[in-house]
């Protein structure tokens, strides 16, 4: 059972119980070593892009685009 339950109001203004945050505060304990994940020069320029299109894009892609304009 979930026990790190929390009460909040949704939009409609009912109170409905939702998971609390469930993380370990601090720093990590070891760097994250991507280079070691990929094996070739390809991999790694498409890791690079595809990181580049995220921050620096204008557009979204993937499950942040939106269907209709904000």
């Amino acid at each position: 059972m979930v026990e790190n339950l929390e009460d909040k109001k949704s939009f409609s203004g009912e109170v409905v119980k939702v998971v609390g945050p469930e993380y370990e505060p601090g720093t990590p304990r070891e760097p994250h070593i991507w280079r070691g994940k990929i094996r070739g020069r390809e991999e790694m320029l498409k890791y690079l892009q595809t990181g580049e299109r995220y921050w620096y894009s204008k557009d979204w892609y993937g499950s942040e685009k939106r269907k209709t304009p904000a």
